[in-house]
C-alpha cells in the first residue's frame, strides 16, 4: 500500500511540475525549471571533486567509521533527458549509497543540445575505464535514474563490445530505455504521470539526436539491442519503476528482454509512486534505496 507522502507527491508534481515542463518550449526554459535543488547533504558523507576519465565530477564517501568498510564503488549517472540536472541535483541517490556503504562517482557528463550523442556516452565509458584502471582490484557496480538509467545500458553494451569487463551490478531507477516513444504507456499514463506528458518526451530526441539519426540505435535507446547478442551476459540487474509513469514500459519491456538473453533481473513496479521518486522525501524512497543497496551487496 503507497502511503499518503506518495500520494502528496503525485498530486503536487502533476500540479505544479508537469504543467510548468509542458509549457517549457526551449533548453533554457526546460533546465530552469530541472535543475533546481534544496537537497542538503547529510554529516555523513564527504563529498570530493575530482576528474576521472575525461570529465569533471565527484566522489562520494562515508565518514568516519563506515569509510573504513567502504570498498564498493558505485559509478552513478544521472538523469534529466540527457538535456538537464547534475552530480548536484541528484545527490539524494549518490549520497543515499554513500551512506550505505559505497563508494560513490558521479561524473558531470557532456549534456545535449550543446554536446549531442555520443558525447555523454563517451563521457560515462572512459569514466568507467578509469575507474578500472585506477583500481583494479575493486568491485565496480553501475547505476542510473531516468535517461541516467539508458546511459548505463549504453555504456554497457558498448563496453561489452569493445571487450571490456563489465560492472558485478547493475540498478535502474525509472530508467529511460526507448527515444521512439512505441511503448502504451507513453499513451495510457500520459495523464496519470505525475511528470512527464508523453508529447513532452518526444522533443528530447530531438535535441540528443543528430538530424538523420535513427532513435532505435541501441545506444540511443537500449530497449531495441538484440536479445541474443547485446543483452546477453550482461550483469544482474535490479529495476524500480512506477505503475503510473510514461516510461512504465521502458522498463517492463526491457526486463523482458534481458531476461530472455538470460540476464538476471529483478524489476519492481511500485504504486502511486511519481517518476525518480527516490529523490523526494517519502517512506518509497528510502525503502527503493535500501533495495538498491542490498541488492548491490548480495552480488
Amino acid at each position: 500500500m503507497a502511503s499518503w507522502q506518495a500520494y502528496l507527491w503525485s498530486t503536487l508534481l502533476r500540479h505544479t511540475f508537469k504543467k510548468k515542463l509542458a509549457r517549457a518550449n526551449n533548453i533554457h526554459a526546460i533546465r530552469a525549471i530541472m535543475d533546481r535543488s534544496f537537497f542538503k547533504v547529510p554529516p555523513d558523507v564527504r563529498i570530493t571533486p575530482a576528474r576521472v576519465g575525461q570529465s569533471d565530477g565527484e566522489w562520494l564517501e562515508p565518514t568516519a567509521v563506515a569509510a573504513k568498510v567502504a570498498k564498493k564503488i558505485l559509478l552513478y549517472l544521472h538523469g534529466g533527458g540527457y538535456i538537464a540536472c547534475n552530480v548536484v541535483t541528484h545527490r539524494p541517490y549518490t549520497t543515499a549509497f554513500a551512506q550505505r556503504g559505497f563508494r560513490v562517482y558521479a561524473p558531470s557528463y557532456r549534456l545535449a543540445p550543446e554536446h549531442p550523442f555520443p558525447a555523454g556516452l563517451d563521457d560515462a565509458v572512459e569514466a568507467y575505464r578509469a575507474l578500472r584502471r585506477d583500481d583494479p582490484d575493486a568491485p565496480i557496480a553501475i547505476g542510473g535514474d531516468s535517461a541516467g538509467g539508458g546511459l548505463v545500458l549504453a555504456t554497457l553494451l558498448r563496453l561489452r563490445e569493445a571487450g571490456d569487463s563489465l560492472p558485478y551490478a547493475v540498478v535502474l531507477f525509472s530508467p529511460f530505455t526507448d527515444l521512439t516513444g512505441a511503448g502504451a504507456s507513453r499513451q495510457k499514463n500520459d495523464k496519470r504521470c505525475a511528470m512527464f506528458h508523453a508529447k513532452g518526451l518526444e522533443t528530447i530526441a530531438s535535441y540528443y539526436l543528430a538530424p538523420g539519426m535513427d532513435p532505435k540505435n541501441p545506444l540511443v535507446s537500449p530497449l531495441f539491442a538484440d536479445v541474443h547478442a547485446d543483452l546477453k551476459f550482461l550483469p544482474p540487474m535490479l529495476i524500480h519503476v512506477g505503475a503510473d509513469e510514461t516510461l512504465l514500459d521502458d522498463s517492463t519491456v526491457l526486463a523482458e528482454r534481458a531476461r530472455a538473453a538470460g540476464v538476471r533481473v529483478e524489476c519492481k513496479i511500485w504504486p502511486v509512486v511519481p517518476h525518480v521518486w527516490q529523490l523526494l522525501s517519502m517512506p518509497e524512497a528510502k525503502l527503493s534505496l535500501d533495495e538498491a543497496a542490498a541488492f548491490l551487496r548480495d552480488r
